[in-house]
């Protein structure tokens, strides 16, 4: 027996209801804030990640040699495909230009609770100019589809990478040289971030104020004793975020997201009932465009882990019920199996969802099938009934039935 490859799924029916659910729910509420969908390729050339991340990220993903002999690669994330698309076909749309997206993406890297080799990104982009307003609208979609999809305990955690990234320009370290020390202060690695910016020849004082400032959590009142562009710039998005009425906003300096790309504010959603594996959004405001051959641009995004969210959804108890169908058709007998046909044909024309028996079963079993499917009616085709152009419909919920004629079937079904 071929088993499937290791860190990836396969999906059943009921599962595939829920994440379609769940997906047309973030899709949805992307359209109500302005923003249209977008598709890329799932492969691209290595080159595009290489770009953005360095050689060290072929590692990490899932790169190859086609048959061209082309350095391809199946897109571990999709910001840079989105703004490789921009760069190439959309620079002369008007600005703002809001996209959103959602797709399989791939990583080379171990399978564990919530985390995949194929996993699923919702995200979108705003590429337009940098004000405090954009970075807010993109934060503001983020969580509204969080709560769309009925998620009650999340929390938003807004820094500014401009914040640290000064302060190790001022003892020093400025541009892609600062990018490692950043990474360790990402991931909370103090011990290492020590030594490389010892190494960089930051003094201990500077080095442990950098730190320092990365433990810098809490309200917006945390920024109260600090000043400074970058400061001012987190408090007028947290601001707009209160009055588009989120209020679990905290300021969190910590939040570096140790990219080369991310040039100015950075945030983070964590869902706390998962524990360790808790966040489950992430974004910020980056430069790109120039990187892929394009006019420098400011742009903000984000992206959803889809499963890890579906996973928090879950640990909350947020329940999905089953979509089903409205109709089953049940044929008595084979004399009228064509006419049952007709029936369901003329059900799915009419706009209904609505199957019909293939297996012979009898009236029986038929039910119990439908019963299963869930069907909410089974429409019951008998020799005498259509004697009189007439079927019996069936609740199957109560178990009530009725005669009804052929012609008031559609209508009695939509009612």
């Amino acid at each position: 027996m071929i088993q499937r490859p290791r860190g990836t799924r396969d999906f059943g029916p009921e599962e595939m209801e829920v994440r379609r659910h769940f997906e047309d729910m973030m899709r949805q509420e992307a359209v109500l804030h302005g923003f249209r969908e977008i598709a890329t390729p799932i492969f691209e050339h290595t080159e595009l990640f290489t770009l953005k991340s360095g050689p060290g990220v072929v590692e990490e993903i899932y790169a190859f040699q086609d048959k061209g002999g082309r350095e391809i690669c199946l897109r571990p994330e999709l910001t840079a495909s989105v703004v490789r698309f921009f760069v190439s076909d959309l620079a002369t749309l008007p600005r703002p230009l809001k996209m959103f997206y959602f797709g399989q993406c791939f990583r080379y890297e171990r399978p564990q609770a919530g985390r995949y080799r194929e996993f699923f990104q919702f995200g979108a982009e705003i590429i337009g100019n940098a004000t405090p307003e954009t970075d807010a609208e993109a934060i503001g979609l983020a969580a509204a589809i969080l709560e769309r999809t009925g998620l009650k305990d999340y929390r938003i955690r807004v820094g500014h990478i401009g914040i640290l990234r000064e302060m190790l320009a001022n003892a020093g370290v400025a541009g892609d040289k600062a990018l490692p020390i950043l990474q360790k202060l990402d991931k909370k690695i103090y011990p290492e971030a020590e030594e490389l910016m010892a190494q960089a020849g930051v003094g201990p004082k500077a080095a442990q104020d950098i730190i320092s400032t990365t433990q810098v959590t809490g309200p917006i009142s945390v920024l109260d004793s600090r000043q400074g562009p970058a400061s001012d710039y987190i408090r007028q998005v947290c601001d707009i975020l209160l009055a588009m009425g989120f209020g679990n906003v905290s300021v969190d300096l910590g939040v570096v997201r140790g990219l080369a790309y991310y040039t100015g504010m950075v945030f983070e959603v964590d869902a706390p009932k998962l524990g360790a594996e808790k966040q489950i959004c992430g974004g910020g405001s980056y430069s790109l465009s120039e990187l892929f051959g394009g006019e420098k641009v400011f742009s903000t995004g984000f992206a959803i882990g889809f499963d890890r969210t579906l996973l928090a959804l879950q640990t909350e108890g947020v329940q999905c019920g089953k979509v089903g169908i409205t109709a089953f058709v049940v044929p008595v007998g084979d004399s009228v199996r064509t006419k049952a046909f007709e029936i369901v044909s003329e059900l799915r024309r009419s706009g209904l969802s609505a199957d019909v028996d293939l297996m012979r079963r009898g009236v029986g079993k038929s039910l119990k099938y439908a019963a299963t499917v869930p069907s909410k009616f089974a429409v019951i085709v008998g020799e005498k009934e259509l004697e009189s152009s007439s079927v019996t419909l069936r609740d199957m919920n109560s178990g009530e039935q009725t005669l009804v004629k052929m012609e008031d079937l559609v209508k009695e079904l939509k009612r």
